[in-house]
């Protein structure tokens, strides 16, 4: 099992006006959340720890986590607000985000809830700012020091200034992590706020020095890059027609965890992939990501969409 971990809210999206307003679409959504479902519709056993709202919105959650098959034993019902996302989609498909959260159940995790694992976790997808406000940064961050070296630990910075706008304490959140995961992505919009005329390479090398084993840099409609040990290269991406970008990096992010399980290498060791294994690892995550971009919002594909899995590894 893989146990994604973080905030789940609902994204609001202007569905058109009203004679005296607008009318409102919320979707369920948060990083985590979308990589928790987009695991299980990829056909990996995955749970879900992180704070869920005792509230009509939490409740939808929990429903629609458990609707896809993600187990939310380590998600506490919580007397908080749900967290809100007002988000609005450019022209150019990338979406604008504005954040009411403060005080919210997926701040709010307790540390009992991350107190113990069930036996069959195998890894830990991390991301976004649980890991940068509190009290639930401090819980994660305690999870992911004691098993780091026991469990495959993942990680995307999912950079969100409109919940912390301080860029030092999402560098210091993302250098924190960095020796303690083997698989770090980012996209290039947020090492561009986050390490400004950076070359995104020299990043991902700085990360492969800190221990990371697989460093992935996703660069919207180009495709992405990525680096090992031995080997490092860009792919485009697929063409698409596109309606917006919700949950593209959500994703890549799950179907490079699917693609590494499927073939037996969400292991310690085994994301250190060759320059072959490295092309068709991204090449399905973008695929992937090119499904979800294709409709509107977080609407992760299913295993049946993407190429077929190894018959065996």
């Amino acid at each position: 099992m893989i146990v994604v971990c973080g905030e789940a809210l609902m994204d609001v999206f202007a569905a058109g006006e009203t004679a005296c307003g607008l009318q409102l679409d919320a979707r369920c959504g948060g990083s985590p959340f979308n990589v928790a479902i987009g695991l299980a519709r990829l056909g990996q056993p995955v749970g879900y720890l992180g704070g869920l709202s005792a509230d009509a919105a939490g409740r939808r959650l929990r429903a629609a986590l458990a609707a896809e098959g993600v187990d939310t034993r380590l998600a506490p019902e919580l007397d908080a607000p749900t967290t809100l996302v007002m988000v609005d989609v450019g022209a150019d498909g990338r979406p604008g985000y504005r954040f009411l959260g403060a005080g919210a159940a997926d701040r709010l995790l307790p540390a009992s809830a991350a107190a113990a694992l069930p036996a069959e976790v195998r890894a830990l997808q991390l991301g976004s700012y649980a890991l940068v406000v509190e009290p639930v940064a401090s819980v994660l961050r305690a999870l992911v020091e004691r098993e780091h070296l026991r469990l495959v630990v993942a990680y995307d910075p999912n950079v969100r200034p409109g919940v912390e706008p301080d860029a030092a304490r999402w560098r210091e959140a993302l250098e924190w992590m960095a020796p303690r995961c083997r698989l770090l992505k980012a996209s290039d919009e947020d090492l561009a706020w986050l390490y400004p005329g950076v070359d995104p390479a020299l990043v991902a090398r700085a990360w492969l020095a800190a221990g990371v084993e697989l460093a992935v840099v996703t660069r919207a409609a180009q495709g992405a890059s990525a680096w090992t040990a031995v080997a490092e290269l860009h792919r485009t991406a697929p063409a698409v027609e596109l309606v917006d970008t919700v949950g593209a990096g959500d994703t890549v992010q799950a179907a490079l965890l699917t693609w590494l399980a499927e073939r037996g290498r969400l292991c310690a060791g085994g994301l250190g992939l060759g320059r072959e294994d490295l092309a068709a690892a991204l090449d399905f995550a973008l695929t992937a990501a090119a499904c979800t971009c294709s409709r509107r919002g977080a609407d992760l594909p299913r295993r049946a969409e993407l190429p077929p899995a190894p018959r065996a590894w």
